[in-house]
C-alpha cells in the first residue's frame, strides 16, 4: 500500500495533509508514504522531519503520486494532479464541492475514489475525524488574534497610575466551533465578550464561557437547529428582528466577528454597509465567511477593506494564517478516517462500502458521482 502527499497547488494554502507523526502512524499500518518535497514546509515541517519518520521524499508530485492507493490532500485535486493519479485511487481531502460541480464530475472521470472529509457525520465515533471542527476553532482563535492587530488600542481593561483603559468589548456573530473559540480566546486577552447565534443550544454555550448572548429569543428561535446541528435558514420576519438588535448593539463594539456559514449556500448576510458606518472610529470587523461571499457587506476577500474609519479583515484561509498548528490536526483528522478504510491483519486497504463513514464522504466512485446531493445535480445534467 502507497499513500501519496503531494504540496498543494493552490498559492494560497500553506497547509500539508501529513505531518511526520501522522507518517509513523501510517508505516505501521502497512503503507510506504511519499511526500513531495517541500510539501510541508509552509507548515514548518522540513522534509528531513518526515524522513526521520520513515517516509521517502519525492522530487515532484508526479513521483510522490505515482501508483499511490491513498492521496491525502488539504484542497481538491485540480486537473494535473488528477492526471498522476492512478484509476481507483482513494483521494481523501477537503473537497468543496459546492458550485464547482464540474470539478466533482472530473474526478469521477478520472476514476479515483473522492472522499470528502468535511461531509463526516457529526457522531461520537467520528469526532477525532471532523476536520471542520478542527480548522474552525484555530480559525475562531487565529481570527481575534487578527483583530486585536488592527485594532490600535488594548485589549483588556489596564488600571494605572495614570488613569484606567477600559476593556475592547468584542462581540461574535455565529457561536459554533470557530465562534466558541473566538469567544474564549477574546476573554482571554481581557475583552468584553457578547455574542449571538440562531441556535438556542448556543445561549448555554456562549453563557459558559463567561460571554453574554444577544438574540431575539421568540418561539422561531426555540425551533432554529437541523438535527445535524447546524443553524437552519430563519424566516425575513426572524431576520428584521435580529437585525434591527444587532444594528443597535454592533454601534457600541470595538470588534465584531462574524463566521456564519449554511452548508451547501453562500454565507448570509449579517452587517450592512450601515451598521458599520454606524461603528466606532478604530473599529474592527473581521469576517470569517468571506470565501463564501462573506456575511459583511465591503469585506474583500483577501484584504483589509476600509469604510470611513473602521477596518474589514477579510483574510482567505484563516487556518492557513496559523499553518502549523492547523496541519497538525488536520493530519489527525485524515490518519483517523484512513485508518478504518485499512484490514489491520491483512495490512492492506479494505474499504467497507456500506460503513457510514465511507456513505457519507463518498464523492466518486468507479467513473459515477455517487454522493446522493451531487448525483442527482449530475443526473439533470446530463438528461
Amino acid at each position: 500500500m502507497k499513500i501519496g502527499v503531494p504540496r498543494e497547488s493552490e498559492a494560497n494554502e500553506p497547509r500539508v495533509a501529513a505531518s511526520p507523526e501522522t507518517v509513523k502512524k501510517f508505516i505501521a499500518l502497512g503503507f510506504e508514504v511519499s511526500v513531495e518535497k517541500g510539501a510541508g514546509e509552509l507548515s514548518r515541517i522540513l522534509d528531513k522531519d518526515y524522513e526521520e519518520a520513515g517516509a521517502k521524499i519525492a522530487p515532484t508530485a508526479k513521483d510522490a503520486l505515482a501508483d499511490a492507493d491513498v492521496v491525502l490532500k488539504v484542497r481538491r485535486p485540480n486537473a494535473e494532479e488528477l492526471g498522476l493519479m492512478k484509476k481507483g485511487a482513494l483521494v481523501v481531502a477537503t473537497m468543496d464541492p459546492y458550485g464547482h460541480e464540474s470539478d466533482v464530475r472530473a474526478m469521477a472521470d478520472a476514476g479515483v475514489v473522492a472522499l470528502a472529509m468535511e461531509f463526516m457525520p457529526r457522531i461520537t465515533r467520528a469526532q477525532v475525524m471532523d476536520v471542520l471542527s478542527s480548522q474552525a476553532n484555530l480559525a475562531g482563535y487565529q481570527a481575534v488574534i487578527e483583530a486585536a492587530e488592527e485594532y490600535d488600542r488594548a485589549f483588556p481593561m489596564m488600571m494605572t497610575a495614570a488613569g484606567t483603559v477600559p476593556a475592547a468589548r468584542v462581540f461574535i456573530m455565529g457561536a459554533g466551533v470557530a465562534g466558541l473559540q473566538a469567544i474564549a480566546t477574546a476573554r482571554r486577552l481581557g475583552a468584553v465578550v457578547t455574542a449571538t447565534d440562531v441556535r438556542p443550544a448556543a445561549k448555554e454555550q456562549v453563557e459558559s464561557l463567561g460571554a453574554k448572548f444577544i438574540a431575539v429569543e421568540d418561539e422561531e428561535f426555540k425551533q432554529a437547529e437541523t438535527a445535524g446541528g447546524y443553524a437552519k435558514e430563519m424566516s425575513e420576519e426572524y431576520q428584521k428582528k435580529q437585525r434591527e438588535l444587532v444594528a443597535s448593539h454592533i454601534a457600541k463594539q470595538d470588534v465584531v466577528i462574524t463566521t456564519a456559514l449554511i452548508p451547501g449556500r453562500p454565507a448570509p448576510r449579517l452587517i450592512t454597509k450601515e451598521m458599520v458606518a454606524s461603528m466606532k472610529p478604530g473599529a474592527v470587523v473581521v469576517d470569517l465567511a468571506v470565501e463564501r461571499g462573506g456575511n459583511v457587506e465591503g469585506a474583500k476577500p483577501g484584504k483589509v477593506a476600509k469604510a470611513g474609519d473602521v477596518k474589514i479583515v477579510g483574510y482567505l484561509n484563516m487556518p492557513g494564517r496559523i499553518a502549523a498548528s492547523s496541519s497538525a490536526l488536520y493530519s489527525k483528522n485524515l490518519y483517523a478516517f484512513v485508518e478504518t478504510l485499512v484490514d489491520k491483519e491483512k495490512k492492506e486497504l479494505s474499504v467497507d462500502w456500506s460503513d457510514e463513514l465511507v456513505k457519507a464522504t463518498a464523492l466518486t466512485r468507479d467513473g459515477s458521482v455517487v454522493h446522493p446531493a451531487f448525483a442527482e445535480t449530475e443526473q439533470l445534467g446530463g438528461a
